[in-house]
């Protein structure tokens, strides 16, 4: 585990200072903790340790949120939206870097350099988690509300609920721990990540290994 934790540090590294992409490993789709018992170890957590994320882990994480999990061409994904908009985007800040999710290819884009963990959250535990994830929604996805901003609000926060429910589960089945993270100055967020006005900002998470 050591070796795997060290090798993916690296690889964020060195591809955060020649802003590449970062391909991950296939999904692991079988397996894990059955769903009553992750529903039963479902808790919140605060507090991380410094380990990181292992790249299968954060492969196998960012899948459980809002992958692809039909192999038919639809793209349709673990986490439903209203009107199949899929307009739900995730970003993921590392340590020294900030990567957009693409679930079409199951891949990390790069977005900016940097760590603006701080930014996803005003607690100071955001800044040092492993791994902090942007539930951010595409309103240019969302064109049957036409300007119908409070109709794109409220279906972007219910889609936003079942992409954080994916999180809270997949940790409690991996036994990790995760927070939700509703206080944040969205100002701060949009121009850390340097988002034009189509996105909003809903709901943040921190995701790390629980320190006991």
């Amino acid at each position: 585990m050591k070796k795997h934790i060290f090798t993916f540090a690296f690889v964020i590294a060195a591809m955060a200072i020649h802003a590449q992409n970062i391909q991950l490993p296939a999904p692991q789709r079988t397996g894990g903790m059955p769903l009553m018992e992750a529903l039963d170890n479902r808790m919140t957590h605060r507090n991380f340790t410094n380990q990181e994320l292992s790249i299968q882990q954060l492969s196998n994480l960012l899948w459980a949120a809002s992958g692809i999990n039909r192999d038919d061409g639809s793209n349709r994904m673990t986490a439903p939206t209203a009107g199949n908009s899929q307009q739900m985007v995730i970003f993921v800040a590392l340590p020294n870097a900030v990567y957009r999710y693409l679930p079409q290819t199951h891949e990390l884009q790069f977005h900016v350099q940097g760590d603006h963990r701080a930014a996803f959250g005003r607690q100071a535990f955001v800044a040092t988690a492993p791994v902090v994830i942007g539930i951010v929604a595409d309103w240019n996805r969302m064109e049957r509300w036409g300007s119908n901003k409070a109709e794109k609000m409220r279906y972007s926060h219910t889609d936003a609920g079942y992409v954080s429910q994916n999180i809270y589960l997949w940790t409690a089945s991996e036994r990790m721990g995760s927070v939700a993270i509703g206080n944040f100055d969205q100002r701060v967020f949009t121009t850390a990540l340097g988002l034009g006005s189509n996105f909003y900002p809903v709901l943040n998470h921190a995701v790390g290994f629980i320190a006991n």
